[in-house]
């Protein structure tokens, strides 16, 4: 089987550099708060987020501090991390029950 885009390889690769992306993007808003200077957009962090970043964001929110009592993108983020469960779950779910 050729590696392709849905290859594993391929997936686990994309997402190791969308979490380390958005870790270091977390970081570094988190630097520029202290220092009052100009900010990464929320939205940009959110998008991030969603897709596939999430993970990184919430570890990040934790272990930097950052963006903990900042509403509404708090829970915005816990809703990304929702679908993404959800998601993971229906495929999950489908991997299961499709005949082999």
């Amino acid at each position: 089987m050729a590696a392709g885009i849905g290859h594993p390889a391929a997936l686990g690769g994309y997402f190791l550099i969308v979490n380390a992306v958005t870790f270091i993007l977390f970081w570094h808003d988190k630097r520029r708060s202290v220092v009052r200077a100009w900010r990464t957009p929320e939205k940009r962090l959110l998008t991030l987020a969603i897709i596939g970043g999430w993970p990184a964001a919430k570890l990040a929110q934790r272990m930097l501090r950052h963006k903990t009592r900042k509403q509404p993108f708090a829970w915005q983020l816990n809703l990304v991390g929702i679908a993404w469960g959800w998601a993971l779950a229906f495929l999950a779910v489908a991997a299961v029950m499709t005949p082999a």
